[in-house]
């Protein structure tokens, strides 16, 4: 079938060399178990991308859809226990097939679990970039998915949805491709109403898109097989291109999709990067990271941060709320209580407590002890 190649579309996308693709329980699962043709046919085309030297990593959800049936359920559990089992026993099945479907390409997997704590804390997120980025240069296709074995709500980085996102700034990719049950996002909800439009292009400051993120319709396509809907991935997507990369949202179960994608042809809703990127230590500080508490600031604290580029010193702090240790990250709150920063703090939450409104000088004295003169410094903040 002929589909129309839109060249905004092409030239917005590029020539990517690493794409992370996710796919959803939706998209892979008929039912009873994985939908073997949907496996094959997707692999079968990352197996092409390969085939012309680009590397993907495939964020595959699905454990427990298929983790259901050897624990004789049929409908994904409530209990956090029988979830972790599911994913326990639907793990190892999940691996089978993605396995048996590249190795008829030639293409080896490498099963890749992360959990919140993997990518929040800076070394152990350098250490995950590592090992992924030597898993695609030895022509491997990395399989992440969530641990939800052991994942928690403290541990959990939520949704594959999110963790895809965060595999961009991991493995450096220059698109993201969320596939979905839905050829995209709509104006409306396609399933309630004729009139529902796809929206082909979807800029980050379109009031559409604030709306569709925030609106109540949000998690109009969560299905009883997953935890997604279309607001988690119109987070994922604002979150890589924030990083600067732009992301696809789009039909999992059309034939030739990502080559479709790639050619520019007018497929899913395309969600343009910012021009300015959050890069390196940035974006791992405004995306990998969950703030442990959070200080409220005057108003000109808050104008030296985002217009003057300068540190927040102590006088600046006018309250301190949560219990948080040096080193952890913050959120910065202007006098009217909304979050427009954060960053690694210098001090622990008692510590700033007795130093705010305080002069710089009296840090030594009130403290006994002084590492900087700054409680959160700029190079180690972010504005959002």
């Amino acid at each position: 079938m002929l589909r129309r190649v839109s060249t905004e579309r092409k030239r917005i996308i590029g020539s990517p060399r690493r794409v992370v693709v996710k796919v959803g329980s939706a998209t892979l699962s008929d039912g009873a178990g994985l939908h073997r043709r949907t496996v094959a046919r997707l692999a079968e085309e990352i197996a092409s991308l390969h085939a012309g030297r680009r590397r993907v990593v495939l964020v595959s959800s699905g454990a427990i859809a298929v983790g259901l049936t050897p624990l004789g359920l049929r409908r994904r559990p409530r209990d956090v226990v029988t979830l972790q089992a599911a994913a326990a026993a639907g793990q190892v099945r999940l691996m089978e097939r993605w396995a048996r479907a590249f190795a008829r390409h030639d293409l080896q997997v490498a099963q890749v679990l992360l959990t919140h704590e993997d990518v929040g804390d800076r070394k152990r997120y350098l250490n995950a970039r590592h090992t992924l980025g030597r898993l695609l240069k030895a022509g491997l296709v990395p399989v992440v998915n969530e641990n939800d074995t052991v994942g928690t709500e403290e541990l959990r980085v939520g949704d594959n949805d999110q963790l895809a996102a965060l595999c961009v700034g991991l493995v450096g990719a220059d698109l993201l491709v969320l596939l979905s049950d839905v050829d995209g996002v709509h104006d409306g909800d396609p399933r309630h109403s004729q009139d529902a439009e796809r929206i082909s292009l979807l800029e980050l400051d379109d009031p559409r898109f604030a709306q569709l993120r925030q609106g109540s319709g949000g998690k109009a396509h969560a299905t009883a097989l997953g935890t997604g809907g279309m607001r988690t991935k119109l987070q994922a997507a604002r979150m890589a291109a924030e990083l600067g990369v732009p992301a696809v949202i789009a039909a999992g179960r059309t034939p030739g999709i990502l080559g479709g994608i790639l050619q520019g042809e007018d497929l899913g809703t395309l969600v343009p990067p910012r021009p300015s990127r959050l890069a390196g230590r940035k974006g791992w500080l405004a995306h990998a990271t969950r703030p442990r508490g959070r200080l409220v600031v005057d108003g000109g604290a808050k104008r030296a941060i985002t217009t003057g580029g300068k540190s927040l010193l102590p006088a600046g702090v006018t309250s301190v709320e949560g219990s948080f240790a040096e080193g952890d990250v913050v959120e910065l709150a202007g006098p009217d209580g909304e979050v427009f920063a954060q960053g690694l703090a210098t001090y622990g939450a008692e510590a700033v407590r007795q130093i705010q409104g305080q002069k710089t000088s009296e840090i030594a004295r009130l403290l006994g002890y002084q590492t900087l003169e700054v409680v959160v410094h700029r190079d180690e903040l972010v504005l959002l």
